[in-house]
């Protein structure tokens, strides 16, 4: 597999719209873009999952510069959209049986090949590493940037006004079974994980991250954390920010 390209060198430039978009459901949310690798492929399929604390106001559209520099540096990129909260059938169960269908549709598109790695920000990394968690998910590996993966600390830190609460209907103390099947620190990753995370986050603090990889190694299923000193949450999915060189090695870390 070729050396991962600094992404310093690449100039910034308008973001191309994507090769095409195609529906997994009969809903306006449930589909996903398809960006095609520039110049030789690397044979990885990474899937971006958008965040936004799981609300309808938030779409998959930033997340385009993010994908479109994956895209550009030879990754297959799918950019899997999702119903959310605030849509009809979004939020719990909604949300993950659109990210657990979404990725099957991803599998099986002709246009993507090779392992799948999914990449997700803030919301979008809880809903990338729970899915590394579950049975019969096509992914070889999940990197969470700046991630609500510990569920539970961000509802109890009140993170995004209470974003966890409105996603899954209430708080851990009042919903322990839901909490049980959607927090991934309640669970156990069947692909590699790793985590990215600046210390100057103030929309998901390190902290969240810190408590997963806390209680990996707890269960003896250890997760690389990639600290960024003075990294914030919106520069994770910034191409032209320092941070993203981080996250091209977390990348790479799972896709070599």
């Amino acid at each position: 597999m070729a050396d991962l390209i600094d992404a310093d060198d690449l100039p910034a430039q308008p973001v191309e719209p994507p090769a095409r978009t195609t529906a997994y459901g009969p809903e306006p949310g449930q589909v996903y873009d398809v960006r095609r690798p520039a110049g030789a492929a690397r044979g990885v399929t990474l899937v971006v999952i958008h965040g936004g604390f799981w609300r309808a106001q938030w779409d998959r559209e930033h997340a385009a510069p993010e994908a479109q520099r994956l895209a550009d540096l030879g990754f297959g990129v799918a950019v899997l959209e999702y119903r959310r909260v605030g849509m009809p059938g979004g939020g719990f169960p909604g949300t993950l049986e659109d990210v657990r269908r979404g990725l099957a549709a991803i599998a099986a598109d002709p246009a993507f090949s090779g392992p799948i790695i999914a990449v997700g920000h803030s919301a979008g990394g809880h809903l990338a590493v729970w899915a590394a968690s579950q049975h019969g998910m096509p992914l070889s590996g999940a990197v969470s940037l700046g991630g609500c993966v510990d569920l539970t600390m961000t509802a109890r830190l009140h993170a995004g006004s209470g974003a966890v609460q409105e996603f899954l209907g209430g708080g851990p103390d009042d919903l322990p079974d839901v909490y049980a099947m959607a927090d991934p620190a309640l669970l156990r990753p069947l692909a590699r994980v790793a985590l990215v995370h600046g210390t100057d986050d103030e929309d998901v603090p390190i902290a969240v991250s810190e408590s997963y990889a806390a209680a990996m190694e707890r269960a003896s299923t250890p997760v690389r954390l990639w600290r960024i000193e003075g990294g914030t949450h919106d520069g994770l999915i910034e191409p032209e920010a320092p941070e993203f060189t981080t996250v091209l090695e977390a990348i790479e870390s799972l896709a070599a």
